[in-house]
């Protein structure tokens, strides 16, 4: 039947590569409905508990999507006249940015004072050009006393000051509405540094973050993909000697990605970081299925067979093999399906979509198009087949050894994994070539931090956040948080009324504390309310019925066990001191983000079991025995394990990307043992040759095949080394690092490992000592 298919395939071959043609078009035109996503929520699932609670806070006070510039003035202090004049004009320039809904500096910072029995609230600087020098002082000392500014907006030396700009995005299109209020940002920087060119401005906060997703995304993109492609012409070439068989695979691999693209399109799939390196992944993948086919083609034309006879040989021979490595490797791309994170979920039904189509063009387009392209004859012989002879050679005299030395070297490597410390800091998944991660850096050492956690604290009742006793608990739980090492600024509504209270006693010092009655702070807090101009009032402090009030804890740059450790320390501290305050949970993209790695590993050990699952019953039903079916797994799963304890050894952290390369490099490892394994078992069977014999046929037919097909993973992934995202980079690193150790245990330790085996069943097939019957006879 598989003869007589691949028969009509080379008689219709015109048809078949039209009708591919076509197929192709329809799925690749979804293309233009493929859409980029740079929201950091994309990371986080809908069922994730602390996005959930993140939500819950956005929902109760005003989302602060934000830009944060930071301006350094070139003669250190921001506190002389031209540098008051420049901020207060970049503060009124601030609220041109589009869907801006407040921006906070210290020129429209609203000090409050009073006189007699009236508060005045005002900026702390206005009219600037108009300043005297003592009034100038007066205006820093303010400056630095006020907690609200100082590590916030102002830094302790006034060398930094910070502009924060809140975003509230309507969301009909929330992509464009942040490229939109990012490029008025930039253009005004522009503007800015033109003007006074001796200032150091520079940009952070969550729409950055955002925007470098995306410009990080479309680069790898643009840059890696077409550097994978070049590699693999070239790679291709030089193992076939064909150009026309180079060209039909590359034509091919093309076709996958068109239609993988495509059809993530149709399926509403968004583009993202951790999802954009699917078409590099599909080049390195697609390549193996044509290579067997075209080597084995190529090997029936040296040996004297007619074009047809040779891919029909071809295709008869590689069919079962191909058919099982793709169905392994989408299992494994899918079981990313498992992962908390969705753009993970996309990245591996992309290749999944695409290692599907690549089969099917495999068995259909490529047999037809190597029938229509001119005849090359001028490989016959597989490159590197003699050294394979010779490894293969050394293998078997050495078994014993070779195999006890690979046995401890993995124990060794396999014992170092938990050298590895889990971390995700989302401010250094981009490298120093990123902006983004150069300014924030910058933020983080002059003037504050961007890692945060937000609280929402209240009794639950309308209007309790005047109770005296629930604002000295508030107040408690802020000072708590002032003393730890980790934090940089917190930011609460006790601190202003304390300085209400301050003013209400004629701005006595004695005055700074809280109100001693309910009455008085809610008194006076409407008093300040009222006094606040548009944009500056206190509804992302307090809940519309003030039951309830924020307290932002802003922290020093950190690692992700250190964030949860700290909010546990928290929760202790409010569990033991407070009596006024309902549990709160922190939350915030910092804690969203420290979770999100342990959350993972563990949704994607059960990806990863299932995967094995799965994939050891299609071993057993392919090789058609249990033994060699569960043996089989021993090259795939043990690269894993050794290259995550070279990891530890070597970097000694793991992200966000760690969690998934596992379950994704499975699927594609067990390509190479299904074809060694296959030409073992048919020379076993078929041939009728003996263990070491049948080890050198393996390495004779398939070994090449397997040497130019991992050579091209390894160097596939190694280009994601290049990436300035670093969970594409340490995925990138750790996948090379995987099949480079899988190559290793295909060639060096399964051989020994079958030959352990044959000789085991010898041993037990053999009885131990002759028996005579008394009738003399041997048994």
């Amino acid at each position: 039947m598989l003869n007589q298919y691949t028969c009509q395939i080379i008689h219709f071959r015109w048809l078949t590569v039209l009708l591919s043609a076509l197929l192709i078009g329809l799925a690749g035109y979804g293309v233009h409905l493929l859409h980029f996503k740079s929201d950091y929520r994309m990371f986080f699932s809908d069922e994730n508990p602390q996005l959930t609670a993140f939500d819950s806070l956005n929902k109760t006070y005003v989302r602060d999507d934000n830009i944060l510039m930071v301006v350094t003035p070139a003669n250190g202090d921001v506190f002389t006249q031209e540098n008051l004049v420049i901020a207060e004009k970049l503060t009124k320039n601030l609220w041109q940015i589009p869907y801006s809904i407040r921006v906070d500096s210290i020129t429209n910072f609203q000090q409050s004072h009073a006189i007699g029995d009236d508060l005045f609230v005002e900026d702390l600087v206005r009219n600037a050009d108009q300043l005297t020098l003592e009034q100038i002082e007066q205006k820093r000392k303010i400056a630095l006393h006020e907690p609200l500014l100082v590590n916030r907006l102002i830094a302790p030396n006034s060398k930094v000051m910070g502009f924060n700009i809140v975003v509230h995005r309507p969301g009909l299109d929330q992509d464009m509405e942040t490229m939109e209020a990012i490029e008025f940002t930039r253009k005004l920087v522009d503007e800015i540094k033109k003007d006074h060119p001796d200032l150091d401005v520079r940009l952070t906060g969550s729409l950055i973050l955002d925007t470098s997703f995306a410009e990080s995304s479309k680069q790898d993109l643009s840059t890696l993909t077409p550097a994978m492609l070049t590699i693999i012409c070239i790679a291709l070439w030089l193992f076939l000697k064909s150009v026309w068989g180079t060209l039909a695979i590359v034509i091919m691999m093309t076709m996958s990605i068109i239609a993988a693209i495509g059809l993530a399109g149709w399926m509403g799939i968004a583009f993202s970081p951790s999802s954009i390196p699917a078409p590099t992944i599909l080049l390195t993948v697609v390549v193996a299925d044509a290579v067997h086919i075209l080597t084995s083609y190529y090997s029936a034309l040296g040996r004297g067979l007619p074009r047809k006879e040779a891919m029909i040989e071809s295709v008869s021979v590689n069919f079962r093999a191909i058919f099982f490595t793709n169905l392994t490797t989408a299992i494994g791309f899918l079981s990313m399906n498992y992962s908390e994170v969705p753009p993970f979920q996309d990245l591996g039904n992309i290749t999944a979509m695409g290692v599907g189509v690549a089969f099917l063009l495999t068995i259909t387009f490529l047999p037809a198009v190597m029938m229509l392209l001119p005849l090359h004859k001028g490989r016959a012989e597989v490159s590197g087949s003699r050294t394979l002879a010779i490894l293969a050679k050394f293998i078997i005299l050495h078994r014993t050894a070779v195999l006890s030395f690979l046995t401890l070297v993995t124990i060794v490597l396999i014992a170092c994994i938990p050298m590895n410390k889990l971390d995700d800091e989302y401010v250094k998944y981009f490298d120093d070539s990123v902006a983004f991660r150069r300014d924030t850096d910058y933020t983080t050492t002059n003037l504050t931090g961007v890692y945060r956690i937000d609280y929402s604290l209240g009794q639950g009742m309308e209007g309790s956040i005047s109770d005296p006793e629930f604002l000295s608990q508030v107040d408690s739980f802020v000072q708590w948080y002032r003393r730890q090492p980790e934090v940089i600024h917190v930011y609460a509504v006790t601190d202003i009324l304390k300085r209400l209270n301050q003013n209400m006693h004629h701005d006595d010092p004695a005055g700074y504390r809280l109100p001693e009655t309910r009455e008085l702070s809610a008194q006076i807090l409407l008093m300040y309310e009222m006094s606040l101009p548009y944009g500056l009032d206190l509804n992302d402090r307090i809940n519309v019925s003030k039951s309830a009030t924020r307290v932002t804890v802003t922290l020093h740059s950190i690692s992700s066990q250190q964030v949860i450790d700290l909010e546990e320390r928290a929760q202790a501290w409010l569990a033991t001191h407070t009596t006024s305050i309902e549990q709160s949970d922190g939350t915030g993209p910092t804690l969203l983000f420290a979770h999100i790695g342990q959350r993972n590993i563990s949704s994607m050990i059960t990806g990863e079991l299932v995967a094995i699952g799965v994939i050891s019953l299609i071993m057993i039903f392919v090789l058609r025995s249990v033994g060699l079916g569960l043996i089989s797994l021993i090259p795939n799963l043990i690269p894993a394990g050794m290259a995550f304890g070279l990891w530890g050894l070597i970097v000694g952290q793991v992200g966000l990307a760690s969690s998934v390369v596992a379950a994704m490099t499975l699927g594609i490892l067990v390509d190479d043992t299904v074809h060694f394994l296959s030409k073992y078992q048919y020379a076993r069977k078929q041939l009728n040759l003996e263990p070491e014999e049948s080890i050198q046929y393996a390495f004779a037919t398939v070994g090449s095949a397997l040497w130019i097909t991992s050579a091209v993973l390894i160097m596939g992934f190694s280009l994601f080394a290049f990436s300035s995202f670093k969970i594409n980079n340490e995925m990138g690193l750790l996948t090379a690092t995987i099949f480079a150790l899988g190559l290793f245990a295909e060639f060096l330790l399964l051989p020994p490992i079958l030959l352990a085996l044959e000789s085991w069943k010898r041993r037990i097939s053999l009885p131990s000592k002759p028996v005579v019957t008394k009738l003399g006879e041997i048994k």
